[in-house]
C-alpha cells in the first residue's frame, strides 16, 4: 500500500514542513552517529531511500536494508553512489549482513520490529565503540499515543500498522543498557507538524527548538532521538 501511493506523502515527509523536519531529523542522526567518509553503515528500513540519500551525502559506506522489495525499488531510483549504498531486500531480524559497523541508523523503523531480538542484533553487529542512532515516535506525545492506544481510530489512520508502538524514554534507555550498550542517550525532540502551513514553519520551528529545552515539556515532543553505544 506504501509503495502503490505516494510513499513520502503518507509517511508525512513531502509537505514544505514534513521536508524540514526530515532534513533536521537526518542531520540529527548524522551527527550523532559520527557518519562521515570512511565509515562503514547498516541502515535499518531505509525505504523508498530519503534517509539515506541524506546519509551518503556525509561520505559514509551504506549497507541499506528493507522487507519491502517494491519500497527499494523507488530507492534505487534516486540514483544513490553505487560504490557506496548497497539496497538489501530482507527483514532485519534474518538478515546476514558482514559486520562490524562503525554505526547502525534508521528513522522510525525501531518501533515496528521486536525490540529485544533487534538490540540484540545491532550490538552484535556493532563494532567495539561503535554507535546506534535511531529516531523514533515519542509515546507521551498526544497524537501518537492516541494513535497507538486508540485501536479503533485504526481503519482512519492508514500510516500507522496494527504492529507498530512508540518509546518512552527512561524505558527504552533501560532497555538499551540491559542489552549491553553505554553512553546511552535519549532526547525528545520535533515539535514542528508535516501539516504546519508554510507560513507558520520558521515560528513554529524556533518555538519548538525553546519547548525541547524547558523540563516536563520537552517530554510531549513528538519525537525521540536514541543515541547509545557499544562498549569498548
Amino acid at each position: 500500500m506504501l509503495a502503490q501511493g505516494d510513499t513520502e506523502q503518507l509517511w508525512g515527509w513531502d509537505s514544505p514542513a514534513g521536508r524540514k523536519r526530515a532534513e533536521r531529523r537526518g542531520e540529527l542522526i548524522a551527527i550523532r552517529a559520527g557518519l562521515g567518509p570512511g565509515t562503514r553503515i547498516l541502515e535499518i528500513g531505509c525505504g523508498t531511500g530519503l534517509f539515506t540519500g541524506m546519509f551518503a551525502r556525509t561520505g559514509a559506506q551504506i549497507v541499506a536494508v528493507d522487507i519491502s522489495g517494491d519500497l527499494l525499488a523507488k530507492a534505487r531510483e534516486q540514483d544513490l553512489p553505487a560504490g557506496r549504498v548497497r539496497f538489501l531486500v530482507k527483514r532485519f531480524e534474518e538478515c546476514a549482513v558482514d559486520g562490524p559497523f562503525d554505526a547502525v541508523v534508521g528513522s522510525s523503523i525501531l518501533h515496528h520490529l521486536e525490540v529485544g531480538e533487534s538490540l540484540a542484533k545491532i550490538h552484535a553487529l556493532l563494532k567495539p565503540g561503535g554507535v546506534m542512532c535511531f529516531a523514533e515516535p515519542n509515546l507521551l506525545n498526544p497524537q501518537v499515543f492516541i494513535e497507538r492506544k486508540f485501536t479503533l481510530l485504526r481503519p482512519w489512520l492508514s500510516y500507522v500498522s496494527p504492529d507498530e508502538t512508540a518509546f518512552v524514554r527512561w524505558r527504552i534507555a533501560t532497555a538499551l543498557r540491559r542489552s549491553g550498550f553505554d553512553e546511552v542517550v535519549v532526547t525528545p525532540f520535533d515539535w514542528l507538524h508535516p501539516s504546519t502551513p508554510v507560513w507558520l514553519i520558521g515560528t513554529l520551528s524556533a518555538a519548538g527548538r525553546i519547548l525541547e529545552r524547558i523540563p516536563l515539556l520537552k517530554e510531549f515532543s513528538g519525537s525521540v532521538l536514541i543515541r547509545c553505544r557499544r562498549p569498548t
